[in-house]
């Protein structure tokens, strides 16, 4: 009954209470943009093209980067109502994740057959072995093949698959056929953004929308490259534990419609952790990372476990609770609260979110 809840949301608070981040440790921004950010395509011309046909390789650093550059150049003019800045595009996010991935070795070849994204080979390359890597190709990817299909890039997209690589698509139509429900998603986004942006709507409700649009679309891309997790089995039971809870906590800041700015996520990338982790290493005491490492790691994987244990209805109670406009901006400060204000106190999480579980 609603004491049990009441009970669960008290651990909850507790744990919270713990996640503080106090500075930056990776190094997620270079002059303010990810990482390499001024080596990548700013127009679509300038992505490799063969027989008039445009063949970017997402397994290239830089290629894949500029996917998500272009993404955000050719969505901007449609989301003036963002914010103030001109890095409020949600696709910022996941261009930062990128950088993360990449600065933190996590796109390297984890099964050690190739020098792939190691520094003593070809640093820019994306290993087809690499679980982030894995994950990351159909977050950059579908999008982008979807972005092109409505419109907003050039025509005729065929991307580059290296030798030996299976079970990628790289066609719209390819795409669309074996993960329909992220494509149909994207798709749904991308038109969705000039009616949107010309609505009469209040700013806040047009922002909460699209944003809605965006996370459904993020979320199952999430879900369709299940694939990756047999990748997993390359690293440390702790990696896979770090890989699984990442994943977990993905579901908090959807069901908020977070909004993945530059300036908002690069709050949630500066804690991760700056290498992949290894066997034995148990936060809060890894030696070599920093103290907001060890934090958001220890938070993450007390929020999966408690989940765990509650048999999944932790992350379903947030989902409850983010039903409005109202309630999902409240969700959003909250998370954001927690990440950044060391002394924000339980009391008012706790009154908050059960406030929040009653309103909707």
């Amino acid at each position: 009954g609603s004491e049990t809840i009441m009970l669960r949301f008290a651990a909850l608070g507790l744990l919270l209470a713990s996640a503080v981040t106090l500075s930056s440790s990776v190094v997620v921004l270079e002059n303010g943009q990810p990482n390499l950010w001024s080596q990548t395509a700013s127009q679509v011309t300038e992505l490799p093209t063969q027989d008039g046909i445009l063949t970017p390789n997402p397994w290239n650093y830089l290629n894949r980067q500029s996917l998500y550059r272009l993404m955000i150049a050719g969505t901007d003019p449609y989301l003036t109502y963002m914010g103030t800045t001109q890095t409020e595009n949600p696709f910022w996010g996941l261009a930062l994740q990128l950088g993360w991935m990449q600065t933190s070795g996590r796109l390297a070849d984890p099964s050690g057959s190739t020098t792939c994204g190691l520094q003593t080979g070809d640093a820019m390359c994306i290993s087809p072995e690499s679980f982030w890597g894995c994950m990351n190709y159909f977050t950059s990817t579908l999008p982008f093949l979807s972005a092109a299909q409505q419109g907003f890039l050039g025509e005729n997209i065929q991307l580059q698959v290296p030798a030996g690589v299976e079970g990628f698509c790289t066609t719209y139509t390819e795409c669309s056929a074996s993960y329909s429900n992220a494509m149909t998603k994207w798709d749904a986004f991308f038109q969705a953004l000039k009616p949107t942006s010309e609505s009469t709507l209040p700013d806040n409700e047009k922002k909460d929308s699209i944003l809605g649009l965006y996370w459904t679309a993020q979320m199952a891309t999430t879900y369709s490259s299940s694939t990756c997790s047999v990748k997993k089995s390359h690293y440390s039971a702790e990696e896979q534990s770090f890989a699984d809870s990442w994943l977990d906590s993905a579901e908090y800041v959807a069901a908020a419609h977070f909004h993945s700015n530059l300036e908002k996520s690069v709050l949630f990338l500066n804690p991760l952790p700056s290498r992949i982790l290894r066997a034995g290493d148990a936060s809060p005491n890894i030696a070599d990372l920093t103290e907001e490492e060890n934090y958001s790691l220890t938070i993450f994987s007390w929020m999966k476990n408690i989940n765990t244990i509650l048999g999944g209805s932790m992350v379903r109670m947030w989902k409850g609770a983010m039903c409005s406009v109202t309630t999902r901006e409240k969700g959003k400060e909250l998370l954001e609260q927690l990440l950044t204000n060391p002394s924000f106190p339980t009391a008012t999480f706790l009154s908050f979110i059960t406030e929040m579980t009653t309103a909707c």
